[in-house]
């Protein structure tokens, strides 16, 4: 936009360097052959290249600021490149990675002239702590632009000396906050927190307001002085104290250690910049090194498969959805697409239940959009259809109906015909086979599955089920639909229980096995809890209903006559949403005596409670039910929740598994 006089530094990569015609200095992050900027080795060397030609032009005024932007359309940063991270096996290693980057930053900081960040889309990570080393800081007001410290999801915490910046700019409240969630903030709110300076409307406007505000040379203002009163003892031990109490309810401290570390160092040097910066990096090697961390950077890379099953030059996108059911399951399918910007037209026998699941999105749409206007435009494209005229127009339909299999097969029997060419026919069946469905349909192999897990809202994968006759354009189609909704598709074939459902099963009747034979379920649950599920698997099966998971055993052949499970469906009491199952329901929470357990018995009990699941894993991936083990370990973690830290069924497996070294000392 602004004329280049000069463009010192020709021979970088992954940065344009040029002084504009009022000696402004302009650095654009433009990471050679990606398509997102992230902070690797090289891009930070170039960097402190372009620092040095500032500071040399600063001590002869021929550079009267510098600007530090991107020029990807998609973002800033998305933060440090994690690929590299795969080589630090030492602390020692990650020290020396460290310092030199947080020694760039504080040359940043510390640059005579005005140094602003100009900020379009994403701005997570290390490129938080960059913008946080410059002296003022633009974004534009897009809902693309998004800043936070998603480091807490890797095991870590920001490690480029973010920690004191943050604090010093935001407040501790709010700066600690995003740090121990992770949480993502708009633009506005990054304004209104203090991390942001100003706001623009458009990605046009950003290089003129960041020239004005070199010209005018102005600088970020820290946080109020009633801000920083909380810094000071004894409000920062008292904000410290409530801060380990909220993490705890979210996480054990042996599982992800990283928040309980990041107390400790906000605790001990938070409002004293400089030891805080130098804490930070003795406080951060160890989490890097950290098995916890290694297996979260794990999970992160699976997730990124997970995106990959999707075809990503597929010239056909989805905007029109007809979801045939407006139970539970449908009307959140319905409303999910809805908030992902889609129109959806909602089909049932029942009006009565088609304005009740249309009703229930009320909540999805408060959490997912901040105006009245945005949450009224949401609602007006999530269209009553009792009559199904929507299905003609639809890019994808969805049958979400009863899982009785005539039942599915005669109203999939009448849709079909009315289709346009190309749509995507689905079911959401949980156990059922594709080519059962398909069996009645003119054109089975049109059929595919998809299996959405409940609460819609909260559970990240799909399973985009392929049966006998499925075409394969079919199955592409369908996993692009479902990274067009934002969740995670995985492929996998028609076979009884898909892979969540054949996985977890064995560990759900393992557990209730157990319950058969006099064990108790407070405790039982607690193991699981312990080995770092999210909740026990007798609390899980109140969850998903008793009766669903006496269907589901019938189907997986899994004998339940004459058990308690058996008893209690056939009484009625189907867990949570009918207030008793195992548990008494109150206030939609279990009712539990409290009581603890040894710890070391929870280990050995937790470790034997999902062997049974490791080993339906590992049958999954020799009957080939999806492309490979590391799938087998996505759709896991993500389709259960499977422990996180742990990095997945079969890596944990692997990992747990005598090294030959070991097995040998043990012969001798």
């Amino acid at each position: 936009m602004f004329k280049a006089v000069s463009r010192p530094l020709p021979n970088l990569k992954d940065w344009r360097f040029f002084i504009d015609q009022w000696g402004i200095a302009w650095a654009e992050f433009d990471r050679e052959g990606e398509s997102q900027n992230s902070l690797g080795r090289r891009p930070l060397e170039e960097l402190a290249e372009i620092v040095a030609e500032v500071e040399k032009g600063a001590r002869d005024k021929s550079i009267r600021g510098l600007v530090i932007t991107s020029a990807k359309e998609r973002g800033f940063v998305v933060g440090a490149d994690i690929r590299e991270f795969a080589g630090l096996t030492t602390e020692s290693d990650v020290i020396e990675i460290l310092r030199p980057v947080t020694a760039l930053f504080d040359r940043i900081e510390r640059l005579p002239v005005p140094v602003v960040c100009a900020i379009n889309g994403f701005c997570l990570g290390g490129g938080l702590e960059l913008a946080l080393a410059c002296h003022y800081r633009i974004a534009t007001r897009d809902p693309s632009t998004k800043l936070g410290f998603p480091e807490v999801k890797l095991g870590i915490f920001p490690g480029f000396n973010g920690t004191a910046r943050s604090i010093r700019q935001a407040g501790a409240p709010a700066a600690m906050q995003a740090m121990l969630t992770g949480k993502m903030l708009s633009a506005s709110a990054a304004r209104g927190s203090g991390l942001l300076d100003q706001l623009v409307d458009s990605r046009g406007a950003l290089p003129w307001a960041a020239r004005k505000a070199v010209l005018r040379n102005r600088k970020s203002k820290p946080a109020s002085f009633a801000k920083q009163l909380l810094t000071k003892w004894p409000a920062r031990d008292l904000l410290a104290k409530r801060m380990r109490a909220e993490v705890a309810k979210k996480a054990r401290e042996d599982h992800y250690p990283a928040p309980y570390r990041l107390i400790d160092l906000f605790e001990r040097y938070g409002g004293n910049d400089e030891a805080m910066k130098a804490a930070e990096t003795r406080a951060f090697a160890p989490l890097m090194v950290s098995d916890q961390s290694r297996n979260l950077r794990r999970v992160f890379w699976l997730s990124e498969l997970l995106k990959g099953q999707a075809p990503k030059k597929l010239n056909w996108r989805p905007s029109r959805i007809h979801v045939i059911g407006a139970g539970t399951m449908g009307a959140d399918i319905a409303g999910w697409c809805v908030a992902r910007g889609m129109e959806v037209t909602l089909q049932d026998v029942s009006a009565d239940q088609i304005a009740k699941g249309i009703a229930a999105q009320g909540k999805l749409f408060a959490r997912k959009f901040k105006t009245k206007a945005q949450r009224d435009a949401a609602k007006a494209r999530l269209i009553a259809d009792p009559s199904g005229e929507g299905i003609p127009r639809a890019d994808v339909v969805i049958e979400a109906i009863v899982e009785k299999l005539d039942v599915k097969q005669k109203v999939l029997g009448e849709v079909e015909g009315k289709m346009k060419p190309g749509a995507v026919l689905a079911t959401n069946t949980s156990s059922l086979l594709i080519e059962d469905i398909a069996s009645g349909l003119p054109d089975p192999g049109r059929l595919i599955g998809l299996h959405f897990f409940n609460p819609v809202a909260l559970m990240p994968l799909v399973e985009v089920v392929r049966g006998a006759q499925t075409r394969e354009d079919d199955v592409k189609r369908g996993a692009a639909f479902v990274a067009a909704i934002d969740k995670f598709p995985l492929i996998t074939k028609s076979v009884p229980g898909f892979l969540v459902n054949r996985v977890l099963t064995p560990y759900m009747f393992g557990a209730m096995l157990r319950l058969e034979h006099g064990e108790d379920k407070e405790r039982i649950d607690e193991a699981a809890r312990s080995f770092g599920m999210p909740m026990g698997p007798i609390e899980l099966a109140d969850t998903v209903g008793l009766d669903v998971c006496a269907h589901v055993a019938h189907i997986l052949k899994y004998s339940s006559e004459g058990s308690k499970l058996d008893r209690l469906v056939a009484e009625g009491k189907l867990g949570k949403k009918t207030g008793e199952g195992f548990y008494v329901w109150k206030d939609g929470k279990p009712e539990k005596t409290g009581r603890t357990f040894d710890k070391a018995e929870m280990e050995k009990l937790g470790r034997d409670l999902v062997e049974p699941l490791i080993a339906e894993a590992q049958k999954c991936v020799d009957a080939g039910i999806v492309e490979n083990a590391d799938l087998v370990d996505a759709g896991v973690i993500f389709g259960t929740g499977f422990a996180p830290f742990r990095g997945g069924p079969l890596h944990y497996k692997a990992a747990q598994a005598p090294k030959p070294a070991a097995q040998a000392a043990a012969a001798e």
